[in-house]
């Protein structure tokens, strides 16, 4: 009877985790993969941007986790995490929704456009914190790379649909047509969300705590972690470089290339075949290789990858563009699944909120700077010599990541890094 119970309660959570990776899927990938070909799109041929102009899309984007994503994470630890991101999905669904609403009506500025940026940045930042925080509430500690590897694999196949979608939703729809999709993904995920049965764990109230006192244990736990604080430092460095590719990189294939925004959809789309493959065999590849040796090992294509990209040109040369985002994307979600997985089953149980905000607060908090950068540097030396300069720049961080703590390893330790206590 006992058995039966435990098979029940597994085959369960089970399907409530992929529920959850559904979700996560439609939300975060469909839709933001939709963002970041519409949106640029949008600004650049309807309400005729300048290159700096769309690298401030990018900023308001990502500036929400420098000014609140500490704070969020101590407020995660403090709350039940899925009515949040019901409330996040809902609220952005709503703000997209102004766009092609005021599009029909020929109303529509670009100061609405980066007023409607920044609001869903901001509910981004509680949505992203607490997707991460409510994972380990709904599955076992063994089960948690097996999860997060089926996250992955959801997420990789929305960012395979999204680019493709919004290029074509933008050439055939109009780009406020495709911003309306992307209003509707979030009101998909909000209706999946709605559905988990389970109930997250009863929260034990602790003593109050001023939130700064909150911030200040997740940053002095990670800098306690030598590899945790390896894999941040890694990931801010290429957040800031990435940030420059990725503001850039729609307008390069428009501008300089020449490509229609379908094109444009299908490349990208091509180069994210890599992420679906790195989401499946990470698991594999990590027990065959060692974690801690697998996460180096990748560093090579995710180096290579990047270069290609500002060899893209018309005819043969089109070929560089998926070729490097498939390396790329390949290895960086190969990583992702590792590290993720290791940091969730080392974090205690009331910390997880706030390292959580913690890394994403150090990865997106760069990400305005970077943006910015790209902006600057493209409006004064070009699209593709940025792109050569974030080559540089994601080549160095991987560099970083090489002769990191790691090279001593091959498995990264098991078991809680700092036990029993809430309080590094």
């Amino acid at each position: 009877m006992f058995l039966r119970d435990t098979r029940t309660r597994s085959a369960c959570v089970s399907g409530e985790e992929e529920r959850f990776s559904l979700t996560h899927a439609s939300s975060r990938q469909l839709g933001n993969r939709i963002d970041f070909l519409a949106l640029p799109l949008l600004a650049a041929t309807t309400l005729h941007a300048s290159a700096f102009d769309v690298s401030m899309l990018r900023i308001l984007q990502t500036l929400a986790y420098l000014l609140l994503g500490l704070q969020v994470g101590a407020w995660c630890d403090r709350m039940r995490n899925r009515p949040i991101l019901i409330v996040a999905d809902l609220g952005r669904a709503v703000a997209y929704a102004t766009v092609p609403i005021a599009a029909a009506f020929g109303a529509l500025t670009l100061w609405q456009v980066y007023i409607v940026v920044a609001v869903a940045g901001v509910l981004g930042v509680f949505f992203e914190v607490a997707h991460q925080t409510y994972l380990p509430r709904l599955v076992e500690r063994e089960d948690l790379t097996e999860g997060n590897a089926r996250l992955q694999a959801n997420i990789s196949v929305a960012a395979l649909a999204g680019p493709s979608a919004a290029g074509f939703l933008v050439q055939f729809f109009s780009a406020p047509g495709a911003v309306a999709a992307n209003a509707v993904s979030f009101l998909w995920s909000a209706s999946w969300l709605k559905g988990i049965r389970t109930r997250e764990p009863r929260l034990v109230r602790a003593a109050r705590v001023p939130v700064r006192r909150d911030i200040a244990d997740g940053l002095r736990y990670l800098r306690r972690q030598p590899i945790l604080s390896t894999f941040a430092i890694t990931a801010t460095l290429v957040s800031l470089f990435q940030s420059m590719q990725i503001v850039v990189g729609v307008l390069f294939l428009l501008r300089d290339v020449g490509l229609s925004p379908g094109a444009i959809g299908l490349v990208s789309t091509t180069g994210l075949v890599g992420a679906v493959l790195g989401a499946l065999s990470a698991r594999r590849l990590g027990t065959w290789a060692g974690e801690a040796r697998m996460i180096r090992l990748a560093a090579l294509p995710f180096a290579l990858g990047y270069p290609m990209l500002p060899l893209t040109g018309s005819g043969w040369q089109l070929v560089w563009y998926p070729l490097g985002t498939f390396l790329a994307s390949f290895a960086i979600t190969v990583m992702n699944v590792l590290q993720v997985s290791f940091q969730q089953a080392t974090t205690p149980e009331g910390l997880r909120g706030r390292l959580n905000a913690t890394m994403k607060f150090l990865i997106f908090g760069v990400a305005p700077l970077g943006s910015l950068l790209g902006g600057v540097l493209a409006t004064s030396t070009g699209l593709r010599t940025t792109l050569w300069i974030a080559a540089a720049g994601l080549m160095f961080s991987m560099v970083f990541l090489v002769f990191s703590p790691l090279r001593r390893m091959r498995d990264l330790p098991a078991g809680r890094l700092v036990s029993g206590s809430t309080r590094p």
